[in-house]
């Protein structure tokens, strides 16, 4: 029942979230309208939260007819201190979203009033704890965008449906709720615009289901770690699925993540705010993190998961400091300075504690180059730090048809050997992508955690034998595509060609015979 009620609140959200679409069509871009539509849920979320938060107190202390939204903002101001300490930001009751919308049709003002407001958000958080957590988070949200409309009124009318489209999604009481709703409306903005997101947003969308199995790898046999991280975060997917599978409450230390683009950097950090991750919970910097990585205090992590930028450039062996710099200087070698692949895996396996696991996406053709990129290997799998390499299907990724694969990265193993995992067939065909289905996220843990040997599936090979390949570690060096040609029966088919030449002869008698009665004829 549960799971109805679940699909049909998942459904009503999604179509709401088209009428919004539908009504904007052609007006403004698809990946400038998931930002709109992001940027405006993210103001009615941390509207809501405040406004509960403070009813629910209360109401507990016996005022059962208060509402934070009838209160005026003279008399809201006494909570401020308190709510910024608390919850990381203040809202004026006037400036709640529920009171914009009811103002909005009538305000001609409306762009400027949503821009102070915005600012207002901002600035209530400016010299505390939560300030780096909130500054710039409305800053892709344009409210005088022509792209909105060519006039204030057009702009404005258009802002209007915004507010009015994501006031009438049916998002309830986050609490109350069997999705997460604001959650599930990012990911499925995301998912609506993800084909494009690598021309127009500057990121590549990580499909959910690929979030959930590289999760799961990494917190096999646990049921809590002490904090996630993701150097390559995105719009933070990859780190939410943590609070998704374990619970938020289990990830004891919180959220943390780096990215080099700034709009999607200001996704992440909305995205884990509609996640209802509190902001001392969380730490989301911007920056280069193979040049100037930001956590260096947090480190280690019990959990890495990341689907970093595929062969990337960087600066490499351009900057001297590099090869001396503590997350590289073991292998000896610089990742080349046109593929940066192999640098994001030492950076997290620097990062990452003895007890526990990194589980990274990685393009296919840094398991068998030669060069840095073989040394880099050789350190890899002479150190024992590769615990399994699984082959992906193909086109399981936007942007991208190649067959990706995982690399699991562990520091304490009890064996001297490496598994690969064929999984080129766990997937399902949708149209024009392939999607990992539950059954094939399990086929493939199954695989991973009974580590036993399976033909043309699974193979546990020796780090000796690993090294007497030159460090290839592609999984079809060690794992034998199965023939599925049909078995052919040589005799049988000798026989079968024998009758068919005897026919022919047969045939060609016959076309002779016929020939000659007719040259007969004809001297006759």
């Amino acid at each position: 029942m549960a799971d109805i009620k679940k699909e049909q609140e998942r459904e009503e959200l999604h179509k709401a979230i088209w009428n919004i679409a539908n009504d904007l069509r052609g007006s403004v871009d698809g990946w400038d309208f998931k930002q709109y539509v992001l940027g405006i849920m993210f103001y009615r979320y941390i509207s809501e939260n405040i406004a509960n938060y403070i009813d629910t107190g209360e109401h507990a202390a016996g005022n059962v007819d208060f509402h934070y939204a009838d209160l005026s903002d003279e008399a809201a101001e006494e909570a401020r201190a308190d709510m910024v300490e608390t919850k990381g930001f203040f809202i004026l009751p006037s400036q709640l979203f529920v009171n914009v919308r009811k103002r909005a049709s009538k305000d001609e003002n409306l762009n400027e009033t949503l821009e102070k407001i915005f600012n207002a958000i901002e600035s209530s958080a400016q010299g505390t704890d939560s300030e780096d957590d909130f500054k710039g988070l409305f800053d892709d949200i344009d409210v005088n965008s022509n792209k909105l409309g060519a006039t204030v009124a057009k702009r404005n009318e258009k802002l209007v449906k915004l507010l009015d489209g994501i006031g009438d999604m049916k998002l309830g009481d986050y609490k109350d709720n069997t999705i997460d709703a604001f959650g599930d409306a990012y990911e499925f903005l995301m998912g609506m615009y993800a084909s494009n997101a690598g021309k127009s947003g500057g990121e590549y969308f990580t499909p959910q289901e690929v979030s959930e199995l590289l999760t799961r790898l990494t917190v096999v046999g646990k049921t809590q770690v002490n904090k996630v991280y993701d150097p390559a975060c995105g719009s933070g997917s990859l780190l939410l699925k943590f609070a998704k599978i374990l619970g938020k409450e289990n990830v004891r230390q919180g959220f943390y993540g780096q990215e080099i683009n700034l709009t999607t950097y200001n996704l992440c950090r909305i995205n884990m705010f509609l996640h209802d991750i509190d902001f001392d919970k969380f730490n989301i910097a911007c920056e280069d993190t193979l040049i100037s990585p930001q956590h260096w205090d947090d480190e280690p992590f019990e959990a890495i998961v990341s689907n970093p930028p595929y062969s990337t450039k960087w600066a490499g062996d351009d900057n001297p400091i590099l090869i001396n710099d503590t997350r590289f200087s073991p292998a000896g070698v610089l990742a080349p300075k046109s593929k940066a692949d192999l640098a994001f895996v030492m950076h997290s396996l620097s990062w990452l504690s003895t007890n526990g696991t990194a589980a990274i996406v990685c393009f296919p053709g840094i398991f068998y180059r030669g060069g840095a990129e073989q040394k880099i290997r050789k350190y890899l799998v002479d150190n024992n730090f590769i615990d399994c390499i699984i082959q992906l299907p193909d086109n399981l990724f936007f942007g991208t048809s190649i067959a990706t694969c995982i690399m699991v990265l562990k520091k304490s193993k009890n064996e001297n050997s490496t598994l690969f995992i064929d999984a080129t067939a766990e997937c399902e065909k949708v149209t024009n992508n392939n999607k990992l289905r539950d059954k094939n996220i399990e086929n493939i843990l199954k695989m991973f955690t009974d580590r036993a040997d399976i033909a043309h599936k699974v193979r546990l090979v020796q780090n000796s034998e690993i090294a007497e390949n030159d460090y290839n570690l592609s999984v079809s060096t060690y794992i034998e595509k199965e023939d599925t040609r049909q078995a052919i029966d040589i005799k049988a088919l000798n026989k079968e060609i024998a009758e068919i030449v005897a026919r022919e002869q047969v045939l060609r008698e016959e076309i002779d015979k016929i020939i000659a009665e007719i040259e007969q004829d004809k001297r006759n």
